[in-house]
């Protein structure tokens, strides 16, 4: 089977499984397509997202999951109504909502970290 026929999956580890879970089914708003023993699938579109718990996990610096979307500042404001705080970085020249400007204006990205400090955004352009 060709890959490119596949569900894309990405994996995001997490130190607390029901905290994760609650992050991104509470505030993100992603369905749980399954469960087993040692993760959750959460539905994505047409993708997946394994969430996998690892009790001594610690994030990386860098985003490991985004969406692109269409209109940013609207995608903002919706997660920051659901309590999703937005991360303003020193010198980055981010607006007050947390959107950094490509030069030329014609990407823009924000973001923001779940509960175990995984660095997710949101892109447009």
């Amino acid at each position: 089977m060709p890959a490119a026929s596949g569900t894309p999956v990405a994996f995001i580890h997490v130190s607390d499984r029901q905290r994760a879970l609650d992050f991104y089914v509470g505030k993100l708003g992603l369905v749980v397509r399954s469960s087993d023993p040692f993760g959750d699938f959460l539905e994505v579109g047409a993708a997946l997202i394994r969430l996998t718990a690892l009790p001594d996990y610690k994030a990386g610096a860098h985003p490991v999951f985004g969406w692109h979307v269409e209109d940013i500042e609207a995608g903002v404001r919706a997660l920051t109504d659901r309590g999703v705080a937005f991360t303003i970085y020193d010198g980055f020249g981010q607006d007050a909502l947390g959107i950094w400007t490509a030069p030329g204006g014609a990407a823009k990205v924000a973001w923001f970290a779940d509960p175990d400090g995984n660095v997710l955004s949101l892109s447009q352009g």
